[in-house]
């Protein structure tokens, strides 16, 4: 866990403070303070408020804010994994139609696409710290309420609100990480990022045995509105409007591309690996197995990657090797998938660790708050278009020829589009200055 920030070094460790010139930043309180560093560098100096920056660290003390991010992101995945996981008694309980089904595998990519997009506009409006929390209220609420409804155009409208509290919350948590631990970048990315894939896999794996346990599919969906923690950082004041226009640079869509590629990949492998492992004479329990194998193996490279990343020069070592291990965890599958099927798990947990790189890179590509929460909301909106066409390709795929070599082929070609953005985002740059 990393020290308050009262106990920071004074000679930054991270790849992005080291190379970053002053720039003004906003306090957890909305005033503008002088360079990042500046508290760090000068422990009794006194900001434009009048207060001292160790009163600040008492007030604030960094392992709440830690602990409120890590609350936060352990809730970011369960409304999604734990309604796949239960997805057929919620079609029977409801009388979904195939076409509404389907509508609701696809909503969670449509709510983070659009949702956080807008996000930027909300946090000109509210403090980030305010609007995380009602975000969460969102997230509670939403999962409440389709848990016990009986209409299906009820579930679907609250749904949509869970996954709009997440979609402002994916945007929020890089923002919250380069605002109050501008030091440890990849550190604390790398530990909400484990959080979120923990949140993940427990999801996917209780869902059925709680609805079991309970005799309905409304405790599997329900059960997860009770974990939430409100946010330990401060209440703030709204950010000034940024001038950073991600959409206009070339690193913005490069960072959009990467985000969207690896997305994709990860959402047709959740979708469909398990069916794959199943054709090739799998249990059916023991496909889930080998499923569940990738997203806990990820949980460790989850912490591992963002930490990698922060102490890198360049981060091209590390996006050759994710295509490497991916390539040939694709390759075995099309080709072994029986007689490998452990190392291709492994090959594909560690090909997936490329979610939280580009995590942590939309920190370290950033100099400022604002361009933090500029850069992660056109990414993560971008990239989340990309992915939605993912699973349905994959199945369009797979119907019209019967096997997985063409699916297969068609996540290489998107690992080759990955790869190529890797390589334009692993030179260290900043956001702020390709305006």
């Amino acid at each position: 866990m990393p020290p308050s920030p009262s106990a920071v070094p004074a000679v930054p460790t991270d790849a992005v403070t080291r190379q970053a010139a002053p720039t003004r930043a906003v306090t957890g309180q909305g005033v503008p303070t002088g360079d990042v560093g500046t508290a760090e560098r000068f422990p009794g100096a006194v900001g434009p408020a009048g207060g001292a920056a160790a009163t600040t660290s008492r007030v604030n003390p960094a392992w709440l804010v830690l602990a409120g991010m890590l609350l936060v992101a352990l809730n970011l995945r369960a409304a999604v994994t734990s309604l796949g996981a239960l997805l057929d008694e919620v079609r029977v309980g409801l009388a979904l139609s195939g076409t509404m089904a389907g509508f609701v595998t696809t909503l969670p990519t449509i709510a983070f696409a659009g949702l956080g997009a807008a996000t930027p506009w909300l946090v000109r409006r509210f403090s980030p710290a305010r609007l995380l929390v009602l975000a969460m209220l969102a997230l509670t609420v939403g999962q409440v309420l389709r848990a016990v409804t009986g209409s299906a155009v009820v579930f679907l409208a609250t749904s949509a609100l869970a996954l709009a509290g997440i979609a402002v919350a994916n945007i929020l948590l890089p923002m919250l990480v380069k605002q109050h631990f501008p030091h440890r970048t990849g550190l604390v990315t790398g530990a909400y990022t484990m959080a979120l894939t923990v949140g993940t896999t427990v999801a996917a794996a209780s869902a059925v045995p709680v609805a079991h346990a309970f005799g309905s599919w409304r405790a599997g969906l329900g059960v997860w509105a009770g974990l939430r923690g409100r946010t330990a950082a401060r209440r703030g004041g709204t950010a000034r409007r940024s001038g950073v226009r991600p959409g206009r640079t070339r690193l913005g869509w490069a960072m959009a591309v990467y985000f969207g590629a690896q997305s994709l990949s990860g959402y047709a492998i959740m979708g469909w690996l398990a069916q794959m492992f199943r054709d090739a004479g799998f249990r059916p329990q023991d496909a889930g197995l080998l499923l569940a194998g990738v997203t806990a193996l990820g949980v460790p490279i989850a912490l591992l990657m963002p930490t990698l990343a922060g102490r890198l020069g360049s981060l091209r070592p590390l996006v050759f090797a994710l295509t490497a291990a991916s390539s040939l965890a694709y390759l075995g599958l099309a080709f072994a998938p029986r007689g490998g099927a452990l190392v291709w798990v492994v090959l594909l947990a560690f090909g997936q660790g490329a979610f939280p790189l580009i995590l942590a890179t939309i920190g370290l590509r950033a100099r400022t708050a604002d361009g933090t929460v500029a850069l992660s909301a056109f990414a993560q909106s971008t990239g989340y278009v990309i992915a939605a066409l993912g699973p349905l390709l994959v199945g369009i795929l797979h119907d019209a020829t019967g096997g997985w070599l063409a699916p297969i082929g068609f996540l290489l070609v998107a690992l080759a589009v990955q790869t190529c953005a890797g390589v334009l985002i692993a030179r260290p740059r900043y956001i702020e200055d390709e305006r």
